[in-house]
């Protein structure tokens, strides 16, 4: 069965192409969620609205993700509220990327 960590550990595996590092640690995921019937919606931001990243990222999302067993369907919805900050970050992800 398709579980929520399963998706995590794949989005793990993306990085986002500006900073070199993946969207889970960068703060960028704020939610997956996973159905019965293997429905995944995830809800992310990236770091500036103005961000031209997103239909790569998505992308890559829906070709990652798409290869776990019973994946049926995948939504990733972007939103700005909240903004992204560095605040979201993991703290490996902000020593490594020496943000304080």
């Amino acid at each position: 069965m398709l579980k929520t960590e399963d998706v995590r550990e794949v989005l793990k595996q993306i990085n986002d192409p500006e900073l070199n590092y993946n969207i889970v640690d960068l703060g960028l995921v704020y939610d997956i969620n996973v159905k019965d019937e293997g429905n995944v919606h995830i809800l992310m931001t990236l770091t500036t609205p103005a961000c031209p990243i997103g239909p790569m990222v998505e992308a890559e999302i829906n070709e990652n993700v798409g290869l776990l067993p019973g994946v049926k369907d995948i939504e990733v919805e972007f939103t700005f509220s909240p903004l992204w900050n560095p605040t979201l970050m993991s703290e490996e992800a902000r020593e490594d990327l020496g943000v304080y």
